[in-house]
């Protein structure tokens, strides 16, 4: 079964992301996680400074993560991710895909929740933007 991802972003592995052993550190991975779903979110209409502004938080409440293949100094890749709505939760299922050759490198689930005005809640900003953008 081929997995529909409803939105990627290209990067390159730059020097200083890199350890001793040459690979990506274990925790720059969440950063090219969250990057991705910044951008997703933005691309959707969903600003996530502006929504914070206005009292919805939206965070982390999980993630598991399985690396696979590690990436290298001057890799390409791309994340690419799909999101589910299940209660107060949204659940993203992002996947790194080193490129050209498609080597699977991460296998992410990220749930996120939000807390509208200082209450667990789900944010009817987030969720009608999903919905417009075809994602839920």
């Amino acid at each position: 079964m081929t997995t529909k991802y409803q939105y990627q972003l290209e990067f390159k592995v730059r020097d200083y992301e890199c350890d001793l052993q040459g690979i990506v550190n274990n925790s720059v991975y969440q950063n090219y996680l969250e990057h991705t779903r910044h951008e997703f979110l933005l691309s959707i209409g969903l600003d996530f400074a502006e929504l914070f502004s206005r009292g919805i938080v939206a965070v982390v409440a999980r993630a598991d993560l399985s690396y696979k293949t590690p990436l290298k100094s001057g890799d390409k890749f791309v994340v690419r991710l799909r999101v589910e709505h299940e209660g107060v939760k949204y659940i993203f299922y992002q996947d790194i895909y080193r490129l050209p050759d498609e080597k699977l490198c991460l296998k992410g689930i990220i749930t996120t929740t939000s807390i509208v005005n200082g209450r667990l809640a789900v944010s009817e900003d987030i969720r009608n933007a999903l919905q417009n953008a075809g994602t839920l």
